[in-house]
């Protein structure tokens, strides 16, 4: 039984294991805030829940800071505050963000085994009903109506003191990372680790070019060094250069800067002959410049993609005769637009990836502490300025490699 206490911890202290307060600071989203992810967050005091059957509530110590953080205040393109109801009995009028976070468990709920109060745990992003039909006659957990994204779709997540989880969302702590950067590797990193690995017949091995937007961000920080253990060849794209010589030292072969390009986004009227030429003549020139960094005319076997609209036409382009282009989001829209052409005649691969599994995590945590990995930690935020981490993200001016939250 969970001992309760009416008393309020400030942000940085926390009660004995196995006292739970009533209330916690949290920073919140509610309805009438959405809209800018700068102004969007507010910090509140708010209940803290009971664990159910199966679940625990931890304490957070570090949380990791994505793209769920600004889509979830911006309120598109899912209005996640109006929607949190939906994969929960108590539904309610606000909603607490954050996806991944390290915390001690504080209180476990009916027929949890695995963890202890005290526990010191890495949590994941993956939800999911393991009573599904669908989960229980073999389907991958991700392609069940009831997966949902912790932090996102469901309510609860690290941007509080204290979150409730899901036991399968809970790790322990890989002996290779610091509490700052298993907050911040599993959105990002065992999601890479999928789509590099999962995907039969166009797995990543040794000599493969990869392609890797973002090359200095969450996902590319991890995807470079994922590509380079196994002996392939990371190709960065980066908005500097400054963050170019980063990815050259976390493995990247090289680097591209998207500023000495301007074809990004829809390559135009498929009628225009002009202006496909144009465009045509602008993709030929980065797909060169892959090719000088590699040092022959090998274009890459993968494409880790994740901006979406600007990049997919070039993507598609500049992607190997059977090679793949696998994306985990859209963070400058999902809405676009390519020329097929380039995909069927080249027999190429467009797969789409979302999150991972737990068996996808104990693989990836095998890799990383095999090969020596680290996530990269760009900067690590104060509490107060947790609207200000998102701010910057939002405006792509965010730290090269994750951003983290400090609680306590």
């Amino acid at each position: 039984m969970t001992n309760r206490t009416s008393k309020i911890y400030d942000v940085g202290s926390l009660p004995p294991v196995g006292t739970l307060p009533e209330k916690m600071h949290a920073w919140t989203l509610r309805q009438e805030w959405l809209g800018d992810p700068a102004t969007a967050f507010h910090e509140e005091i708010v209940p803290v829940p009971d664990p159910g059957p199966g679940e625990m509530i931890i304490a957070n110590l570090y949380a990791g800071v994505n793209h769920n953080g600004i889509w979830a205040a911006l309120g598109k393109p899912k209005n996640v505050v109006a929607e949190n109801g939906n994969f929960s009995d108590e539904p309610q009028d606000f909603h607490i963000c954050g996806s991944e976070a390290t915390g001690i468990v504080y209180a476990v709920g009916e027929g949890v085994t695995d963890f202890k109060p005290g526990d010191y745990v890495t949590v994941g992003a993956a939800q999911y009903d393991e009573n599904c039909p669908l989960i229980r006659s073999g389907v991958d957990p991700v392609n069940s109506p009831t997966f949902r994204v912790w932090g996102y779709e469901a309510n609860w997540g690290s941007f509080a003191q204290f979150s409730k989880v899901m036991t399968k969302q809970c790790h322990r702590i890989p002996p290779t990372l610091n509490m700052e950067e298993a907050a911040s590797f599993t959105a990002a990193g065992v999601a890479v680790y999928r789509m590099l690995n999962h995907w039969e017949g166009n797995q990543v091995k040794e000599g493969d070019v990869v392609l890797v937007y973002g090359g200095s961000g969450g996902v590319g920080s991890i995807a470079i060094q994922l590509a380079a253990a196994v002996g392939a060849i990371p190709v960065a794209v980066v908005s500097s250069e400054e963050r170019g010589e980063f990815c050259k030292s976390i493995g990247a072969r090289g680097y591209i800067n998207r500023n000495d390009f301007h074809h990004w986004g829809s390559d135009c009227d498929y009628l225009d002959a002009d202006k496909q030429k144009e465009w045509l003549y602008s993709a030929m020139k980065f797909k060169k410049a892959i090719w000088k960094i590699v040092g022959e005319k090998k274009s890459p076997a993968i494409v880790i993609e994740h901006p979406g609209a600007d990049t997919m036409p070039t993507s598609i382009f500049v992607c190997d005769n059977n090679g793949m282009v696998v994306i985990c989001g859209a963070t400058s829209s999902y809405w676009a637009s390519l020329d097929l052409r380039f995909l069927w005649l080249g027999q190429k691969r467009l797969q789409g990836s979302h999150s991972a599994t737990p068996a996808d995590y104990d693989a990836f945590v095998d890799f990383i502490v095999k090969h020596e990995i680290r996530q990269p930690v760009g900067k690590v935020f104060s509490w107060s300025e947790l609207p200000l981490a998102h701010k910057l993200l939002h405006e792509d001016k965010g730290a090269m490699g994750r951003m983290v939250i400090k609680i306590v």
